[in-house]
């Protein structure tokens, strides 16, 4: 309701007596239907909140989740304050880690890819709108579409299996879902991500990954193979090992 009105909560708590017009009452119980049917919210109001920024969201993309600021976190315990690194996020969605990370570097040079053009539009409408100007968007498959090398490279990749229930649960059901399945093996993009990232990243850069709660030691074997060393899984705040990282020696 508040969202139809273009009002806060607290307004509609102040004003309990409050009748709709009729246009808007409409609106709003198309929205409370759809709601029924299990559309997330964060596309019926076409909002969500990440980092503490305001993004633009539609079904083209992700909704961002809590648990990926881990990744931002991380990043950003690796990026000096005063840096003025290159820095890949790859397959960025609605732009959410490239402009928390711009937002908070504001030195870094940022890259984000996507293959999805839909996906790219909302990334990029995000940018304008907060006024961000030190990200670049691609339009490509993980790093295909980027030149030179990078010192960090963070990815929330594709990592659920084909056949797991979850996709048939709660929000997912109405995400892309090229955007949370990579297929029947839930680790092919990260395998992928690992072994196109190690070449573009100068001495001593460093990858990181959000992957599902169990594939933290897939995840680690898969880095360590191609080199990289500090090896190690950050937990999320339900205590999962939800991001890996590792720098390239």
């Amino acid at each position: 309701m508040a969202h139809v009105l273009d009002s806060t909560r607290s307004f509609l708590y102040a004003n309990p007596e409050l009748e709709l017009p009729n246009k808007r009452s409409e609106a709003f119980k198309r929205l409370v239907r759809k709601r029924t049917h299990g559309q997330p919210i964060a596309y019926l109001t076409g909002k969500s909140e990440f980092w503490s920024l305001p993004l633009s969201i539609s079904p083209a993309v992700l909704i961002p989740r809590p648990e990926t600021e881990l990744l931002v976190e991380t990043a950003l315990d690796k990026i000096p304050g005063h840096a003025d690194w290159r820095i890949a996020d790859l397959g960025t969605g609605s732009g959410a880690i490239s402009l928390a990370l711009a937002t908070e570097r504001q030195k870094c040079e940022i890259h984000a890819t996507d293959i999805s053009p839909a996906a790219l539009l909302v990334a990029q409408e995000n940018a304008a709108h907060l006024n961000i100007r030190n990200v670049y968007f691609h339009q490509g498959s993980w790093n295909r579409p980027l030149r030179g090398q990078f010192h960090l490279i963070a990815s929330n990749p594709p990592y659920v299996d084909a056949d797991d229930p979850h996709l048939s649960q709660g929000d997912c059901r109405f995400e892309p879902r090229k955007a949370l399945t990579p297929g029947m093996d839930g680790l092919r993009a990260i395998r992928k991500i690992c072994e196109l990232s190690e070449p573009i990243l100068v001495e001593g850069g460093w990858l990181m990954i959000e992957h599902g709660w169990d594939q933290g030691p897939a995840v680690r074997k898969m880095m360590q193979s191609r080199g990289f060393t500090d090896v190690v899984s950050r937990k999320d705040l339900l205590g999962h090992e939800r991001v890996t990282l590792g720098e390239k020696s």
